[in-house]
C-alpha cells in the first residue's frame, strides 16, 4: 500500500488562514478557478525580511502554533575497468539523465546499496562483497532508512530523518547527507552535512547534486495559561512570533568534514526570496553539491524560498518544486480526542480520515480551503546555485512527480480537484509556460467524480488514469500547448498506478485488477496500444489475485530491459490459500505479457520464527538478473532464472 508522506493539519488550526477563501457549495461539482500568478520577491535587506516574515507567520498562527510538524559536484577520467563494465540497467527515473536517489546503485561493475545503515559495495564478477562502511551511530536503528546517489567513486547517502514515517519505518534521527569515496579498498566517510529541516528529495544531473530540505521557523510557544481561551492563546502565539528573531527562519546547517571538524553556517538572508502571498510559516530550501569536487568552502551553496514543498521534479536544465494542499478533514479542533497523523494511504475523498478519533460536536464546521498547487521553478543549467525563474498556480492536487512534465518550453501539470464536501471530483491538464509558468492552455473534465491514479507524458502526447469503479485511461494531444484536447478514452475495470513508455505504440500499466464494483482483486499488468491516439486498447493483461507491488507506488521498483522486453515487478500475495513473496518475471513484447517464471530469495530465520525477504529492487547486469531485499542480494540467469549466486546483506 502507498505509504504518504503529508502533514495532517486540524481544521481549526486552519481556520485563520481559510477565512477568506470560498469554495462550491456543498453537494455542488468543482468548478474553474481563476488563481492569480504568483512571483517570487527578493527582500530588501534582512530587516525587510524579518519585517515580512514576522508579519506573515503570525497572521498564520492559531492558539495551537504552526499546526502539526512539517511531514514530513573538478570531473573524473573514466577508469578502465568503468568502461569495460558489462551492459547494465539503471534506475528507472522520470527524465533520461536525470538520476534520482534510490536504494541501490550499479555501474556495472559493483552493486552498491545501504542496509541496516551500512553501506556495501559487491563486485559483480566474484559476486562478494569487497567493502562495507558503518553509517549509523550506536544510539540509532539499523534499519534507518536511506538513498543513493553514486556518480564515478564517490556515493551520497541520503538519511531521512525527522518526525515522520517513511516506507512504513518508524521515525528515524536526524536528517543527514554523507559524502562516500567508493575509490580505495574499503569505502572512506569524506563528510556529513546536517541541514535543519526535513529532507524532500534530490536530483543528479551528470555529477551535481540538488537537495531539497523544508524547516518551519524555531520559535518557542508560551505554555497557556490555566483556563485561558482560544483567543487568548492565540495571542500569545502571535506575540512570540512578533517578537521572534531572524535567526529564527534562516535555516542552518551543519557540515563536519573527514578530519572531524564541524562547520556550522545559516543561509543569507540575501539569499531568501519569497512569493507575493506566503505564510511564513515554511521555508524550502535547495543545496547544492558536486560529488567530483566533494566539499569545499562554499559548502552546499544554499538558497531558501518562503515557501512549502512536497514533490520534485528534475529535467536536464529545470528544478521544479511543487506545494500540494495539506489534507484537510472538516473536523473541528474540539472534536478531535487524539492528534491526527499522517494516513498510511491514499484516503478516499469520500470517507473521513480513518487516524482521527472524532466524536460529536455542535460547533460549525469550517470551510475548507480552496485545493490548489503552487509550482516554482529553478534553473540549474550552470554549475553551482540554481537561479529562480518564476513561480505559478494551478488548482487541484498532483499526484506525484510524474504529474509534471517539461516538454519544448512549455510545463504539463495534471491535477484533482475536489469539491468542497469531497463527494465530487474532476481532473485536468494545465499547460504553462516554463519562462513564467503562466497558464497557456488547459483541458478539464477527466474523470468526473474520480480521481488520477497515473499520468505519463510521452513527447507531445499525455496519457492519465482515473479511477472510482472503472479505469477510463485517457489519451491527450498537446501539440498545441494552446488547445491540449482528449483523442480517446479507453474503459475497463481496474487501474493503472504506474504507466511506462513501452515499444513504439505501446504503453505499460502496473496496477490493480478490480470488480465491477471498484473492488481491487491483485496486482495486474497491461499492455496498451496506443498507435492510434482516437481509439487506445489494451492488447495482453497478467493478473495475479490477491497480490499488490510495490512498483505500484515506487517507480523504482519496475525494471523493464528495452532490448529483450525483460520485466521484473516485486509481488507479495496475501491470499490465505496462496502466500507468495518474491519478484515476477515477465516478457513484454509488442503484443503479449508472458509470466516466465518467480524468483525468491531463501527464507530467513529470526529468533524462532521464518519468514520470506520482500524483492524492492531488480537489475539487469550482463546476462543476469540481480535482485535485491534487506536480507541480500541474488543472481539468476535471466534466461533460464536459474539461481546463480546470494549474497547476503547483514
Amino acid at each position: 500500500m502507498k505509504t504518504l508522506i503529508r502533514t495532517v493539519v486540524a481544521g481549526a488550526a486552519l481556520a485563520t488562514a481559510i477565512s477568506a477563501c470560498t469554495s462550491a457549495p456543498e453537494g455542488t461539482a468543482p468548478t474553474k478557478q481563476r488563481l492569480p500568478a504568483i512571483r517570487l520577491v527578493s527582500y530588501n535587506g534582512c530587516d525587510d525580511m524579518l519585517a515580512g516574515l514576522r508579519e506573515h507567520a503570525a497572521g498564520n498562527v492559531s492558539q495551537w502554533g504552526f499546526g502539526g510538524a512539517m511531514p514530513m559536484f573538478m570531473t573524473r577520467e573514466k577508469s578502465a575497468s568503468a568502461d569495460a563494465a558489462p551492459e547494465h540497467s539503471t534506475t528507472n527515473t522520470h527524465e533520461a539523465g536525470v538520476d534520482e536517489p534510490d536504494l541501490v546503485k550499479t555501474d556495472g561493475n559493483r552493486v552498491i546499496t545501504v542496509t541496516g545503515g551500512t553501506l556495501r559495495i559487491i563486485d559483480t564478477a566474484t559476486r562478494k562483497v569487497t567493502g562495507s562502511l558503518k553509517l549509523t551511530k550506536a544510539n540509532e536503528p539499523a534499519y534507518a532508512p536511506a538513498d543513493l546517489l553514486v556518480s564515478g567513486d564517490r556515493a551520497l547517502v541520503l538519511f531521512r530523518g525527522g518526525d515522520i514515517m517513511y516506507k512504513g519505518f518508524a521515525p528515524v534521527g536526524q536528517t543527514r547527507y554523507l559524502l562516500v569515496d567508493l575509490a580505495g579498498a574499503e569505502p572512506k566517510l569524506l563528510g556529513t552535512i546536517k541541514p535543519q529541516g526535513t529532507y524532500v528529495d534530490a536530483r543528479m544531473v551528470g555529477s551535481t547534486v540538488r537537495l531539497v530540505t523544508r524547516s518551519q521557523p524555531d520559535i518557542t510557544f508560551p505554555q497557556p495559561k490555566e483556563n485561558a481561551s482560544e483567543a487568548e492563546m492565540k495571542k500569545a502565539n502571535e506575540a512570540a512570533v512578533r517578537q521572534a528573531p531572524l535567526t529564527a527562519w534562516l535555516p542552518k546547517i551543519e557540515i563536519t568534514d573527514a578530519a572531524g571538524t564541524v562547520t556550522k553556517k545559516a543561509v543569507d538572508c540575501a539569499r531568501v526570496s519569497h512569493p507575493a502571498d506566503y505564510t511564513g510559516t515554511s521555508l524550502l530550501t535547495v543545496h547544492t553539491i558536486d560529488l567530483a569536487q566533494g566539499l569545499t568552502d562554499a559548502g552546499t551553496d544554499p538558497i531558501s524560498l518562503a515557501a512549502d514543498g512536497d514533490t520534485v521534479y528534475g529535467t536536464g536544465q529545470s528544478l521544479y518544486v511543487t506545494s500540494n494542499p495539506r489534507w484537510w478533514w472538516p473536523v473541528p479542533m474540539a472534536a478531535v480526542e487524539d492528534t491526527p497523523q499522517a494516513p498510511a494511504t491514499e484516503p478516499d475523498p469520500a470517507e473521513p480520515s480513518p487516524s482521527a478519533k472524532v466524536t460529536l460536536s455542535p460547533e460549525p464546521t469550517p470551510t475548507a480551503p480552496p485545493e490548489e498547487t503552487e509550482v516554482h521553478r529553478f534553473d540549474i543549467s550552470k554549475a553551482g546555485p540554481p537561479s529562480y525563474v518564476a513561480s505559478g498556480k494551478v488548482p487541484g492536487r498532483l499526484l506525484n512527480q510524474y504529474s509534471l512534465s517539461e516538454y519544448e518550453g512549455n510545463l504539463r501539470v495534471a491535477t484533482t480537484l475536489n469539491s468542497a464536501d469531497q463527494k465530487t471530483s474532476a481532473s485536468s491538464v494545465y499547460v504553462l509556460k516554463a519562462d513564467t509558468l503562466d497558464k497557456v492552455g488547459e483541458v478539464g473534465g477527466l474523470g468526473e467524480g474520480e480521481r488520477i491514479y497515473s499520468v505519463r507524458f510521452i513527447g507531445p502526447v499525455g496519457y492519465c488514469v482515473t479511477f472510482k469503479q472503472v479505469d477510463p485511461l485517457y489519451t491527450l494531444d498537446l501539440r498545441d500547448p494552446a488547445a491540449p484536447k482528449v483523442t480517446g478514452e479507453l474503459k475497463i475495470t481496474g487501474y493503472s498506478a504506474y504507466l511506462h513508455p513501452g515499444n513504439d505504440g505501446r504503453l505499460i500499466g502496473i496496477g490493480q485488477e478490480a470488480s465491477d464494483k471498484g473492488r481491487t482483486l491483485g496486482t495486474q499488468i497491461s499492455l496498451f496500444d496506443v498507435s492510434n491516439p482516437a481509439s487506445p486498447r489494451r492488447l495482453s493483461q497478467m493478473f495475479q489475485k490477491d497480490s499488490g507491488s510495490e512498483a505500484e507506488w515506487d517507480p523504482h521498483a519496475f525494471l523493464y530491459w528495452p532490448k529483450t522486453g525483460l520485466s521484473v515487478v516485486p509481488l507479495n500475495t496475501y491470499s490465505e490459500k496462496n502466500e507468495e513473496i518474491g519478484a515476477m518475471v515477465l516478457k513484454i513484447d509488442d503484443t503479449a505479457v508472458t509470466k516466465l517464471g518467480m524468483i525468491k530469495h531463501p527464507v530467513q530465520k529470526q529468533k524462532d520464527a521464518t519468514y520470506q525477504p520482500s524483492i524492492q529492487r531488480a537489475m539487469v547486469i550482463g546476462d543476469s538478473i540481480w535482485t535485491v531485499s534487506t536480507d541480500g542480494v541474488q543472481v539468476n540467469d535471466m534466461n533460464t532464472l536459474a539461481e546463480q549466486a546470494y549474497i547476503p546483506l547483514h
